[in-house]
């Protein structure tokens, strides 16, 4: 299972790296994932943040609160046009470090390649998307 998991998140990284939608009736000139895509390692983060309008979600596996948000932030995926990262803290301590990440979840808005806004715990969708659609 964790193999056939990693090969999905290889996939939606290509995929991102290549401006790539997975298929389907819509396939339009929206060319983020309507999924969120798993970051490992810096510059897979770099990949992902670059132009337009990412929303950051650095969560932990054993984080209540971060297992609540995740559906909310599917749903963000799916319905904006954001490109939506998750970022397992455990994993990738530094990128954690790096955008002063102390509690999960933590969502970090970058846009254009920058850090914009963060939040931390439990968000809403709407507020979510209210925030997105400021730098879209």
């Amino acid at each position: 299972m964790t193999d056939e998991l990693e090969e999905i998140r290889k996939k939606k990284m290509e995929e991102l790296r290549n401006g790539e939608r997975q298929t389907g009736e819509d396939a339009s000139t929206d060319e983020s994932p309507s999924e969120p895509v798993h970051v490992d390692g810096v510059e897979a983060f770099q990949d992902a943040v670059n132009g337009g309008v990412t929303l950051v979600d650095f969560y932990a596996d054993w984080c209540g609160p971060c297992k609540q948000l995740e559906p909310i932030v599917e749903r963000v995926a799916a319905g904006t046009e954001a490109t939506v990262a998750k970022v397992d803290i455990d994993a990738n301590q530094g990128l954690a470090t790096q955008y002063g990440v102390r509690s999960v979840p933590t969502l970090v808005l970058f846009a254009d390649g920058e850090a914009v806004e963060q939040l931390v715990g439990l968000q809403q969708e709407p507020q979510l998307r209210s925030l997105i659609e400021r730098y879209s």
